[in-house]
């Protein structure tokens, strides 16, 4: 157990006080408690393989509340697979869900899936159920730097079981920069099943036109990747991946490989917004017209408009021939529309090399591009949503106001406080995974231990993540982003390095292979992580592969509130920046 050394008795009896403080909370729920959810009719559907891509269904706030019911369903398709979902009553598929900075999101979600055994007891405080089963469920509102207490974003003792509901009301911060976030599951152990079956959707934090004013009133399309097992389980390697894509819920599915297809009006530019919402994909998109890969121009990484937090509140595109998107990441990019000219065009994603222990990533194409005529955005929508939804869910606003202060303002200038190195590691042959603070003993995760890091509320920290192992990670901390300093070790270990992430506000970064040769430094991605925010109690970081993170590589964070009197709190794995 980690232990908090201070300089005198006071301020230790002061700091335990407060992380006692951080880690309990009200058992009462929010004020919008409705009846149970109940099922839906045939949920969970797929789409059949070559078909038009259309965006997802989408919920717009009002008054500064979006309201949503979810009811938590399964069933299974034609190849046996568990599919998974959150449907709204009047049969809404996983929405997209579209707030504004400083807007409760409410959700009233009731578990309807089947009652199974008690796999393990939480202990309290308690968020609901005291016990996880195979078929429990929570929600994780991904990348956004929301409040990790209960009836918020609260993952380590929030449980849902069968026939439960549960009350969300999450407030998005003021400073909430504006883009593409996600929501799934979170329960331990059970989040890989889940997103392979698919229950996830994301969520729009409006007002991107204001720190990128190209893009207002600019036509969008909202792109989630997801994974699915591979029919019959072949053996994977080669062209065989180690799992199916789907793209908004059309499968790209092995051996035929047949891709979606996306519409798009002759050299109209949009912007394409996607989450790579799989279970372990990692995914690196490239647009080709004939063969050739096309200019894009990167408006946002995780959330985050590019070069946005440097005080100017103002967006800097970066342009790419290909965007490496990791597990869990978003990226949202402008795309020309090919001409009539273009013979071929096609949303491709390319050959990801995982390392002699990772999984098949071959290259794919996910869609065919076809020119077609210019449509009103209402003409393009589900017949399952409004008009007025359809048209706002369509294209950006088109009205750009005056950005608002940022989350992450100025962290690049801030004084560094202490930096920590930490690192991933495995027993393979029982398929065990860690990821440790140096110095500390690797050891599963279980939501019952005690934190492997203890900092304080207004804390800015430089860690370091090192990859110990012969396959990627994906490194994902909740309740915030962190600002990406440097990448080492990449080529000497047969990778390379995407420079174009340094500089930038990230959720989820990749942390490629080391190749197992001794003589090798591992692999390190070093950022600079905030803890200035409002946030402070406990919340996880871990591997977003979630096979990784369902068998123990995760760990749990505290962030307490200064003592007044403390002028140094060093903890496991900690140096006082000098």
């Amino acid at each position: 157990m980690n232990c908090i050394a201070v300089a005198s008795r006071c301020v230790l009896a002061a700091a335990m006080m407060a992380i006692f403080q951080a880690t309990t909370w009200s058992a009462t729920p929010p004020a919008r408690q409705n009846d149970p959810v109940a099922p839906v009719a045939n949920p969970c559907a797929r789409l059949t393989a070559g078909s038009v891509v259309e965006n997802p269904p989408a919920l717009f706030s009002r008054g500064g509340v979006l309201a949503v019911d979810f009811s938590y369903q399964t069933t299974t398709d034609l190849d046996g697979r568990s599919l998974f979902c959150f449907m709204t009553p009047d049969g809404l598929e996983n929405p997209t869900l579209h707030v504004q900075p400083g807007d409760h999101l409410q959700i009233n979600i009731t578990n309807n899936t089947p009652a199974t055994p008690v796999e393990m007891q939480v202990n309290p405080p308690h968020c609901g159920a005291s016990a996880i089963t195979d078929s429990s469920v929570s929600l994780h509102f991904h990348g956004t730097n929301v409040s990790p207490t209960c009836h918020q974003d609260e993952v380590l003792h929030t449980v849902i079981n069968s026939g439960e509901t549960f009350a969300y009301d999450v407030l998005i911060p003021k400073d909430e920069p504006p883009g593409l976030y996600w929501y799934h599951s979170h329960i331990h152990m059970y989040v890989e099943p889940t997103l392979l079956g698919g229950a996830s959707g994301v969520i729009v934090v409006e007002g991107i036109q204001n720190l990128v004013p190209a893009l207002a009133g600019m036509p969008q399309r909202i792109l989630v990747v997801r994974d699915q097992e591979v029919a019959n389980v072949p053996e994977p390697g080669g062209s065989v991946p180690t799992h199916d894509i789907t793209l908004n819920h059309i499968p790209i599915a092995y051996p035929q490989l047949t891709p979606a297809i996306i519409q798009i009006p002759s050299g109209e530019r949009q912007l394409w917004r996607v989450s790579n919402s799989s279970a372990s994909e990692i995914l690196d998109l490239q647009v080709r017209y004939d063969g050739t890969p096309q200019p894009l121009q990167i408006v946002a990484l995780d959330g985050v408009p590019t070069g946005s937090q440097d005080g100017t509140r103002q967006g800097t595109p970066i342009n790419a021939k290909h965007v490496l998107i990791p597990t869990a990441g978003r990226a949202e990019f402008i795309v020309q529309g090919p001409t009539a000219s273009v013979g071929t065009a096609a949303l491709v994603t390319l050959a990801v090399d995982t390392g002699p222990d990772g999984d098949s990533d071959p290259e794919r194409t996910l869609a065919t591009i076809q020119t077609a005529a210019a449509q009103t955005a209402s003409a393009r929508a589900p017949s399952a949503q409004t008009a007025s939804s359809a048209a706002a869910d369509n294209a950006v606003p088109a009205q750009a106001g005056a950005p608002w202060k940022q989350r992450f303002e100025k962290l690049a200038e801030a004084p560094v406080t202490a930096q920590r190195t930490l690192y991933f590691s495995e027993n393979n042959p029982l398929g065990q995974f860690f990821i440790t603070v140096e110095g500390a003993t690797p050891r599963l995760f279980n939501p019952n231990d005690p934190p492997s890091i203890v900092t304080t509320q207004g804390a800015v920290e430089d860690w370091t993540i090192e990859n110990r192992t012969l396959e990627n990670h994906e490194f994902h901390t909740h309740q915030n982003h962190f600002l990406v300093l440097s990448q080492a070790n990449f080529e000497v270990n047969g990778t390379r390095a995407d420079h174009r992430i340094e500089g930038q506000f990230l959720d989820t970064v990749q942390v490629p292979y080391w190749d197992g040769n001794p003589t090798h430094p591992f692999p390190s991605v070093t950022f600079r992580m905030d803890f200035r925010g409002l946030d402070i109690g406990d919340f996880v970081y871990h591997c977003h592969i979630a096979e990784h993170e369902d068998n123990g590589m995760m760990s749990i964070i505290r962030v307490i509130p200064a003592p007044a009197a403390a002028t140094s709190t060093p903890t496991a794995g900690r140096r006082t920046a000098r």
